[in-house]
């Protein structure tokens, strides 16, 4: 069955940086968009970055353009969320999403300390 796992989340202090990984497998990861979405406490889950399945084009949430860069490995049926200069206001769970088929992943939760 189709399965998106994603890790790399955790505690990191106002300006640093994680890298979050989503290991896809059950479909054909290299013919599928990818997508990151994240949820904060109270908030509603939104996109914040979007690769094609070649990997070549890439779009952005204005909230995270510039600091987050998002890429993915079809030979490892992977994609990644390299995320730079982390503010509080990043905290969130963030899932992983692929758009075809349509399934998500259960969340990594990413914390930022001021």
């Amino acid at each position: 069955q189709v399965q998106l796992v994603e890790s790399g989340g955790g505690l990191v202090q106002s300006g640093g940086s994680l890298r979050l990984s989503c290991a896809a497998s059950g479909f054909t990861f290299s013919r599928s968009a990818m997508s990151w979405y994240r949820q904060a406490p109270g908030k509603e889950r939104y996109l914040i970055a979007t690769i094609d399945s070649a990997g070549v084009r890439t779009s952005y949430a204005d909230s995270v353009k510039g600091r987050f860069t998002i890429s993915r490995d079809n030979a490892k049926n992977t994609v990644y969320l390299q995320m730079n200069s982390l503010k509080p206001e990043d905290t969130a769970v963030y899932y992983c999403y692929s758009i075809s088929p349509g399934y998500w992943g259960k969340g990594t939760l990413v914390t930022v300390a001021s």
